[in-house]
């Protein structure tokens, strides 16, 4: 049987109800009881003064001097409740309500008065509770006063609802405060825990986050309870981040590595009477294709690979346009780009970089005089075309541009990768590349690439 439940608000707040419950009730008790102290020492001072009245009245033979004995309200009244004793050596006087009423027991003879050594017997100077007098119908006090022929007893005596009726009073109101004091106090505990807890839920929306691809890392500003496990959690990732980096690179080196020799495979397969009945072709197919499936896992199935990654198109462009147009100085292209702002592609900046490179490197080697980069949005996806003006690609050909080793000029330089890296690469982060012809003549290159969501 499970005590406390498994949420933490859940735990907190029952916690906080039980220490508030016990408060309150520890509270109300320990009011009542100083309540009760403060009317019962008031009924007290009341008795004790009518008790030290009543002590003129003995004489120190031990007799009473009845005339002193005076009665006065609430005294006089049978009916009352208050009622007075004096118990001499040498006579007893008693007030219209004798305090043995109701079930007062224990008024001792005189004569036991005088053989009795019990210390609540002896005298002194200020009256003391009368024990043994039944606390539901009576509140007593009594002195014992010291005479020639042997000790006297006063007792004075007042109904008990004296005290218990302020007291109850009293209690009703307190209760119903200590109840309003309770809710505020609930109410400020759901406060307190929804307020304290907040950052849980923020941290939890981070990690959400980074799963999700929106962000890398968590964020700095936690509270000191949370700091030491947003750090652990960021060097997990950081972690993770270089483990990712250094497998990737494995796998791209030896995929790279091995894809160019296959290629050249292929190519040599394809001349006359080489493969006559295609079966190395298929296999070198199917080798290649197990190829770029690992490759592909590396680059974008592992968690936090680079499809969670943000890259913006803006500066990535740039920095690319002005790379290429140091390389390719001595042609003298001019380059043009429209860019919506803050426009963010998910995938990792070396993809990108890639993808593109080969794209617009192949614009500066066919362009004649001009390359113009545009971008646009299309839902979830960003279209960017690239178009030149040079003598771009007949429609019947433009297939086989974008397969591996393919090179429709073999004049240049190259190894007729670069547009099949581009597609591979589109392919692989979901979108596509399809080549067409530019306005006014031309390569026009539209590549196709998922848009990052907002962090």
């Amino acid at each position: 049987m499970r005590l406390l439940p498994r949420s933490l608000y859940g735990r907190l707040l029952l916690l906080s109800g039980v220490a508030t419950l016990a408060a309150l009730a520890f509270a109300a008790f320990a009011i009542g009881a100083v309540l009760e102290r403060f009317v019962v020492s008031g009924l007290d001072d009341r008795l004790d003064a009518q008790i030290a009245l009543l002590a003129t009245a003995v004489r120190a033979d031990g007799s009473i001097d009845p005339a002193r004995a005076t009665i006065a309200a609430p005294y006089d009244d049978p009916r009352s409740g208050w009622g007075w004793k004096i118990v001499a050596p040498y006579g007893t006087l008693i007030s219209p309500a004798p305090p043995e009423a109701e079930g007062v027991g224990f008024l001792p003879d005189p004569r036991d008065l005088r053989q009795k050594r019990d210390k609540h017997l002896r005298p002194g100077p200020r009256p003391f509770d009368l024990h043994g007098v039944d606390g539901w119908v009576r509140h007593a006090r009594r002195l014992i006063v010291r005479t020639a022929a042997g000790p006297a007893m006063i007792i004075a005596a007042a109904p008990r609802r004296i005290v218990d009726r302020p007291i109850r009073a009293a209690m009703a109101p307190l209760l119903g405060s200590l109840a309003l004091l309770g809710v505020a106090l609930v109410l400020a505990t759901l406060v307190q825990l929804r307020l304290g807890l907040r950052p849980l839920a923020r941290l939890r929306r981070s990690v959400a986050a980074i799963r999700a691809g929106q962000t890398q890392r968590l964020p700095g500003d936690q509270p000191s309870e949370l700091t030491p496990l947003a750090d652990e959690l960021n060097a997990l990732l950081d972690q993770n981040a270089a483990q990712l980096a250094s497998a990737r690179g494995h796998v791209a080196n030896l995929a790279h590595g091995l894809k160019t020799p296959l290629a050249t495979l292929a190519v040599a397969l394809r001349e006359p009477g080489r493969d006559p009945d295609g079966s190395l072709a298929a296999e070198v197919a199917r080798i290649d294709g197990a190829i770029r499936h690992h490759l592909g896992r590396a680059r974008a199935e592992v968690p936090g690979g680079a499809s969670r990654r943000h890259t913006a198109l803006g500066p990535a462009v740039e920095a690319l346009a002005a790379a290429l147009a140091r390389i390719h100085a001595e042609r003298g292209i001019a380059f043009t780009a429209d860019v919506p702002d803050g426009l963010t592609l998910a995938l990792d900046p070396q993809d990108l970089d890639e993808l593109l490179g080969n794209l617009l490197d192949n614009g500066w080697r066919w362009a004649s005089r001009a390359i113009r980069l545009t971008a646009t949005l299309d839902g979830p996806l960003a279209r960017i075309t690239i178009a030149d003006d040079g003598p771009g690609i007949p429609a019947a050909e433009r297939a086989a541009a974008v397969e591996p080793g393919r090179r429709l000029d073999e004049s240049g330089e190259g190894h007729g990768f670069g547009l099949s890296i581009a597609r591979e690469l589109a392919e692989l982060h979901g979108g596509m590349l399809a080549l067409g012809e530019a306005e006014g003549g031309g390569l026009s290159a539209v590549v196709t690439l998922p848009v990052a969501s907002a962090p």
